[in-house]
C-alpha cells in the first residue's frame, strides 16, 4: 500500500547568528541523549514511575533531546563549510496521547527539527514539519487532536526560540 500525504512544512527565518538559535534551543530543551532512551522505561514499575523519569529530562518547553546530529561536521570533510543541526525531540508523556489510539502514529514520534545558517540570505532558521500532516493516514480524531496539540507547542517552541512566528 501506497499513500501520498501533503506535509506542511514550517520554517522560522531570522538574522540571529546560528550560534544563538542553537543555544535558544538546547536552554529551551532537556536532553536524555547522556542517559539513553532505555533508561527512562528500564526499570519503571508503573506509569507513575515512568512519567516521574521523563519529567526530570524535560526543559522549559515540555520537550526533550532524544538525537543531536551536527551534520556540519562531516560536510566539512567533503570540503562543504555549512552549518547545521537536525534534532530529534519529543515527550513521551505527549506521545502516549496519540499512541494509545493509534500506534501508526509512532513514525513521527519523537519529532524532528533542523537549524541551519543560510548563508545565500545571512539568516539562519529552524524548520520542522508539522507533525499532525505527517500523519494524513490516520483517521482516528482524538489521535489527530491530541497530534494538533504537538503542532502548537512545537510551534511556541519554535517562536520562543527565535523570537518571530513562521
Amino acid at each position: 500500500m501506497i499513500q501520498e500525504l501533503r506535509v506542511q512544512h514550517v520554517e522560522h527565518v531570522v538574522t540571529q547568528s546560528f550560534e544563538t538559535v542553537v543555544a535558544a534551543f538546547e536552554d529551551a530543551v532537556g536532553s536524555i541523549e547522556e542517559v539513553g532512551w532505555l533508561a527512562l522505561p528500564g526499570g519503571a514499575h508503573d506509569e507513575g514511575e515512568f512519567r516521574s523519569r521523563v519529567e526530570k529530562h524535560l526543559g522549559p518547553s515540555g520537550f526533550t533531546r532524544f538525537l543531536t546530529l551536527d551534520h556540519g561536521d562531516w560536510l566539512k570533510l567533503y570540503g562543504q563549510d555549512a552549518k547545521v543541526v537536525m534534532y530529534t525531540l519529543g515527550n513521551p508523556l505527549i506521545a502516549i496521547t496519540m499512541l494509545r489510539h493509534d500506534i501508526r502514529a509512532g513514525l513521527n514520534v519523537p519529532v524532528r527539527l533542523v537549524i541551519y545558517r543560510d548563508e545565500a540570505s545571512a539568516t539562519t532558521r529552524l524548520a520542522y514539519d508539522v507533525p499532525s500532516t505527517l500523519m494524513g493516514n490516520i483517521a482516528d480524531e482524538a489521535c489527530l487532536a491530541a497530534a494538533r496539540g504537538l503542532d502548537a507547542k512545537l510551534a511556541a517552541l519554535a517562536e520562543q526560540v527565535t523570537g518571530t512566528t513562521a
